[in-house]
């Protein structure tokens, strides 16, 4: 018999499920006096957020809302949104974050799939919810929140104000952890485009891990001042506002992701962190000088959604500040690897530097593994860095599974790994890095060409702002490549001008057959919607799944 499984057992002295939300607790006690929110002229200690984040526990449950309860979040950047992260799964209920840029008809179908209970909704979203909950047959407890910072129009749609809701809440109850660490903590949907939007279950396990892990993959020192860039509803702000709790750090508010308040916050407050997609990230290094001025400390940024241009990395070192590229899915928590910077890697050319640095890379130290297999052997690819498959993962950092899905959840979990549908290749390294995605990949003569290696040639004109590139049908080739561009303010170019330039980059196979100017379609998160794009040019795979 193994001694070693012979009276040492799990107690509660020696186990504890694990659970993000104890992250508010320890800050609260060891620096109650920091400043943990600002949003405008509003600031809240540490001690104070754990009050406002127990009250609105209390006021949850005094409703009725308790274990395995749904509760929404229909709400910008503010401290509303960071209090939910807490009060919500403090008393066992399951929060699910609401994309705010969605139409009456897609909210109704996540509040009824979800059976949410409550619904925490900012006035700049009430009209929208309105419509949404006309045609929903359970009840939903709605908390209006009236952000003094909103200026514009929208009326309160019930009676109940998140300060009086807060008021009626007992500031001593304590937050309990999940009495399995195994237990729902969010509910979060994917961006369906043809049929109903999956729903993504997390757990207190996984939130925990990757809120640790960000800490580890960032070298996250304490009391960070992180700028919310990235919205809370998008995969939890890739865990972040339970990664700053467990830091004691200054979370800063935005209502609205624009260059001059974002630089105005980074000034004014002296922010060292901050997330976004690629678009955030270009939407700085292009914008007016005159607006860059005065940053005079670091600034650590952190890049995700589509493969960065090796030129937008390369502009945002020009511009001084720092950034980390990480990869990952609403399916593992947001970003679940990222391209470690080698010490070597400081002497390369800035150009052969940022190519590096654009790759997915490796996993977080509290994932297993992102690798990429062959999709129907499950078999490893060579690392090569030119032999494709799919890049996949494994480990703690993986959802539950698809809400009332199971067949999805399998189908996502086949073999034993988490299938991204993301192509790439491995590097000799261990780094992978993407090629495309399944769906995004032209296949014109016979030839696989990647739009992300279009896009990045695309990137490299100076007054090219933003690019994506989809197949056009075409009569001899099957399909060409077609360049959507959005230019920088202030520049000018032509169809012949941008593709001269994709010649002087690209095989000449891979150089766009059209360029299309014009303001690209994008997600709240920055994401660009090829899916719309492809609809214009009437592509065969016009459709996302």
């Amino acid at each position: 018999m193994n001694a070693y499984a012979t009276g040492l057992d799990k107690n509660s002295a020696n186990h504890i499920p694990l659970s993000p939300v104890s992250f508010l607790a320890r800050a609260a006690a060891v620096h109650p006096d920091r400043v943990a929110v600002i949003h405008g002229p509003v600031q809240f200690t540490w001690r104070e957020t754990e009050a406002r984040c127990r009250r609105l526990a209390s006021a949850l449950r005094a409703h009725g809302i308790g274990p395995g309860a749904t509760v929404a979040a229909l709400l910008p950047n503010t401290p509303p949104m960071i209090e939910a992260h807490f009060a919500v799964p403090g008393i066992g209920a399951v929060l699910a974050t609401l994309n705010t840029r969605l139409d009456a008809h897609a909210l109704r179908f996540m509040l009824r799939h979800g059976e949410a209970k409550a619904i925490l909704v900012d006035r700049e979203f009430a009209d929208t919810l309105r419509n949404a909950l006309a045609g929903i047959d359970h009840d939903v407890l709605v908390v209006n929140v009236d952000d003094p910072l909103y200026t514009g129009s929208g009326d309160a749609i019930g009676t109940i104000q998140y300060e009086d809701f807060l008021a009626s809440g007992d500031p001593t109850m304590p937050l309990s952890g999940p009495v399995d660490e195994w237990d729902a903590i969010c509910l979060n949907y994917t961006s369906g485009t043809t049929g109903d939007p999956k729903g993504v279950v997390y757990h207190h396990r996984g939130a925990y891990l990757n809120a640790v892990s960000q800490v580890l993959e960032w070298d996250l020192p304490k009391h960070p001042v992180y700028l919310w860039t990235l919205p809370m509803f998008h995969c939890n702000g890739w865990c972040f506002p339970w990664t700053i709790a467990a830091r004691s750090g200054v979370n800063v508010c935005l209502r609205k992701v624009e260059a001059a308040a974002i630089f105005d916050a980074i000034r004014a407050h002296k922010v060292t962190h901050y997330c976004g997609a690629p678009i955030v990230h270009a939407t700085l290094v292009n914008a007016p000088a005159a607006l860059k001025t005065g940053i005079e400390h670091t600034v650590h940024a952190m890049v995700a959604g589509a493969a960065p241009p090796a030129a937008l990395i390369e502009g945002m070192e020009h511009l001084g500040f720092e950034i980390t590229h990480v990869y990952g899915l609403t399916e593992v928590y947001g970003p679940a690897a990222a391209c470690e910077k080698q010490e070597s890697w400081a002497a390369l050319p800035i150009g052969e530097r940022a190519a590096k640095n654009a790759r997915q890379g490796v996993p977080y130290h509290l994932q297993e593994a992102v690798t990429v297999l062959d999709p129907a052997t499950m078999e490893p690819v060579p690392h090569d860095g030119e032999t494709m498959g799919e890049l996949m993962f494994r480990g703690n950092i993986a959802m539950k599974g698809y809400l009332k899905n199971p067949t999805a959840t399998e189908a996502a979990f086949a073999g034993g790994w988490f299938h991204t549908g993301d192509l790439g290749v491995v590097y000799p390294d261990g780094y992978v890095k993407i090629k495309d995605r399944s769906k995004d990949i032209i296949i014109s003569g016979g030839e696989n060409i990647s739009s992300i290696e279009v896009e990045d040639a695309l990137y490299r004109h100076p007054a090219v702002l933003a690019a994506a590139v989809v197949a056009k049908p075409d009569a001899r080739w099957g399909e060409t490549p077609c360049a959507f561009v959005e230019l920088r303010s202030g520049t000018t170019a032509t169809a012949e001008e941008i593709i001269a330039h994709c010649r002087t980059l690209l095989a000449g196979f891979k150089v766009p057959k059209t360029v299309i100017f014009g303001e690209l379609p994008k997600t709240a998160t920055g994401k660009i919607q090829k899916f719309e794009l492809r609809k214009r040019v009437g592509s065969a795979s016009a459709v996302d799944v």
